[in-house]
């Protein structure tokens, strides 16, 4: 964080200061929740959770280097005490971010957030320094913690904003106003919390309801729930997809025999070719959200394709590609798992396994309310269709309704099989894959089947091929 003295962050968050002998001292450490990532000169931000209390590990952070903690009661150590710790912490955000002077960039959507925010970050660094959400911290709380993590010579501020409701997006945009608006699209991702993709996105639009008047708004001409978007910004439009009006448009799409995809970039500034690193072609239209705000920010066309040919993953759990010795190649996608991203990981297999055997070992998605049985069942037809050799369905209803999908589909049902848990995948896989497999695991964060993936490469000593991010 650019260095603050606790008295002026008092004043900001309108904090009350106790047990602190010198209102002078300044915090220059980063600002965090959690004790075991305190350095010297940091602020530890004290949450009250369902298990843990952030209060009882106050004299244990300043031990370690905290300059004070930010509380909701005394705690016997140098601390500044609000009424409402989250709140707080916006307001000190807000406060940062106004002196800063970086230029903010926000972005959301349904699905691909986190790997285009990881795309675009890797691009803009190469032109100034950038700071950007470490996985998916795009709620209120991790939001305000990478804000504040910008120091002086920050000039790009990349943040991932995500909703779980109506008027999310506007709170967090409050908290750190962007100068760009990036909007991916509208899905149907917790679909069951919202409604229906028109209150999504009425949601995700509060994003470019926040630009101001000389800012810009970068949204998916080929989402015509994002196109509409247009209408509700005083920013400049500018459009990213594959129609032939994009201002930023992929032409010649195509993937390499790995599954890789590639495509030429076409910008107002001129043309070039991309050969991304990652895996499927749905990763064209997060490379062209990234190149999109790239060219609003100045950086000329060949820059950035060579930038996003070059861009890896930073984000685990999304599209990591590991092969064993024996050839058994393991994608561990099992970060989360949508309608969306699942059949763009069921495609990306299918590329990926040509003239070799395809295992999706799937878990349910989650939030999807009334729509649950449908989506599943689709799921489970659609790998039939990209003649996947095998589909594990793992857990319990919604796991079921993937198995029923692929096996009313047709003959091939038979080739897909219901298991009850992670350790049964596991099981299962350890005796039946072969050298030369691919397997693909997917589901829903809180299903955990990465411990299916860990697995499959703890079973021998791994040779990585690269971690490569997918949606």
């Amino acid at each position: 964080m650019i260095a603050l003295s606790l008295a002026e962050i008092a004043t900001v968050i309108g904090g009350q200061t106790y047990d602190i002998p010198d209102p002078a001292i300044q915090v220059t450490g980063p600002v965090v929740r959690d004790s075991r990532e305190v350095e010297p000169g940091s602020l530890f931000v004290a949450f009250v959770g369902e298990r843990v209390d952030g209060h009882d590990y106050a004299a244990d952070v300043v031990a370690a280097g905290a300059v004070a903690v930010l509380a909701s009661r005394p705690v016997g150590v140098p601390a500044i005490v609000v009424d409402d710790v989250q709140a707080a912490l916006g307001a000190l955000a807000r406060h940062v971010v106004k002196r800063l002077g970086a230029t903010l960039v926000a972005l959301t959507g349904s699905v691909g957030k986190t790997s285009s925010k990881d795309l675009l970050a890797q691009v803009l660094r190469r032109k100034a320094p950038t700071v950007f959400t470490p996985g998916s911290f795009n709620n209120e709380i991790g939001l305000p913690l990478t804000a504040l993590s910008a120091t002086e010579g920050t000039k790009f501020l990349v943040l991932e904003m995500g909703a779980r409701g109506i008027g999310h997006i506007q709170y967090l945009t409050g908290l750190t106003p962007p100068k760009i608006g990036l909007v991916l699209n509208v899905g149907t991702a917790h679909i069951g919390e919202f409604g229906g993709r028109e209150q999504i996105a009425q949601a995700k639009g509060e994003l470019v309801e926040s630009l101001p008047a000389d800012g810009a708004a970068v949204l998916n001409a080929d989402d015509p729930l994002v196109r509409a978007m247009a209408s509700r910004t005083k920013a400049r439009v500018l459009l990213f997809g594959e129609a032939d009006d994009a201002d930023v448009r992929a032409e010649n799409v195509r993937l390499t025999e790995n599954g890789q995809p590639a495509f030429t970039l076409h910008t107002p500034s001129g043309c070039s070719d991309v050969t991304l690193r990652l895996y499927g072609e749905h990763h064209v239209s997060n490379a062209l959200a990234a190149a999109a705000v790239a060219h609003e920010l100045g950086m000329s066309v060949d820059e950035i394709a060579l930038a996003l040919s070059e861009a890896g993953t930073l984000s685990r759990w999304r599209m990591e590609v590991t092969e064993r010795p024996d050839g058994v190649t393991v994608v561990n996608d099992a970060y989360n798992a949508n309608p969306e991203s699942m059949r763009a990981a069921l495609r990306a297999l299918a590329a990926m396994g040509k003239g070799r055997r395809t295992w999706a070992v799937l878990g349910h998605m989650a939030e999807l309310g009334d729509e649950g049985l449908a989506e599943h069942d689709a799921v489970g037809r659609l790998a039939v269709r990209l003649n996947v050799s095998k589909l594990v369905a793992v857990g319990g209803r919604e796991a079921s309704w993937l198995q029923l999908g692929a096996y009313n589909e047709g003959s091939w049902g038979e080739e897909s099989v219901h298991v009850s848990d992670a350790q049964a995948a596991i099981d299962l896989l350890r005796s039946e894959l072969r050298p030369g497999d691919v397997v693909l695991v997917k589901a829903s964060r809180s299903v955990g089947l990465e411990r299916v993936a860990t697995a499959l490469l703890d079973d021998t000593a791994v040779s990585s091929e690269g971690q490569v991010s997918g949606r």
